[in-house]
């Protein structure tokens, strides 16, 4: 149930296909409707499940949001949910409960839980953490994207000009690496204009970063 003696956000006048989506996994009909009518009253699309097979068994999420789910479901553990869910990149997690225990509260959030509720859960709260939910998934899609982006200008480049990112980003000199790759510093430099070019890097500072985004070097 919810403590339901607070004002509503003003919510999100149109909803469209980029809208956050909120998923509830709750075993408890009377807390999912409650839920359900809450969140979509905020103006965020929702889905309720009672079961975390269900939830799991849905296409992974693609726009920003998050899961508000039970401690304790007839085939999982919320723990054990969390576990899948970030082996899976899946959306930030809010628990809720209505038996909490430390041990399980901090092991929930050194896991990456955004929230710890106890139920009745006061509408604030509940509203409070799914909006910093939600503001961690968009912040979290958006490094997805960049990752994505990098990874494909990384494809753009020939084995030859991988070598030489690798080798500049590890410090070497031009002079080194043409030594290590026997070629010139003519291609060398010819080589590492078309990894900056190519990388979008501005400086070596740049190209330095986003190889430690990659793993290369």
């Amino acid at each position: 149930m919810l403590q339901t003696d607070v004002k509503l956000p003003t919510g999100i006048s149109q909803r469209s296909d980029a809208t956050p989506c909120v998923f509830v996994v709750d075993d408890d009909p009377v807390v999912r409707d409650a839920l359900e009518q809450l969140i979509d009253s905020a103006g965020w699309a929702v889905e309720t499940y009672s079961r975390a097979e269900d939830f799991l068994a849905r296409p992974k999420l693609l726009r920003p949001g998050c899961v508000v789910v039970d401690t304790a479901l007839p085939d999982a553990t919320g723990l054990e949910l969390q576990e899948r869910l970030v082996a899976h990149r899946a959306a930030p997690i809010v628990f809720m409960t209505r038996f909490p225990d430390v041990p399980t509260t901090v092991r929930a959030i050194k896991a990456g839980a955004v929230e710890f509720l106890v139920k009745p859960l006061r509408e604030d709260l509940i509203l409070g953490a799914i909006s910093q939910a939600i503001e961690r998934s968009h912040a979290e899609l958006r490094q997805e994207a960049e990752l994505r982006a990098l990874r494909e200008r990384y494809t753009s480049l020939t084995r030859r000009e991988r070598e030489v990112l690798a080798l500049v980003v590890a410090g070497r000199l031009n002079k080194q690496i043409a030594a290590e790759l026997a070629i010139s510093e003519i291609t060398v430099k010819a080589h590492r204009g078309k990894v900056m070019r190519k990388m979008n890097a501005r400086s070596l500072p740049a190209l330095v970063r986003i190889a430690s985004k990659l793993g290369v070097g």
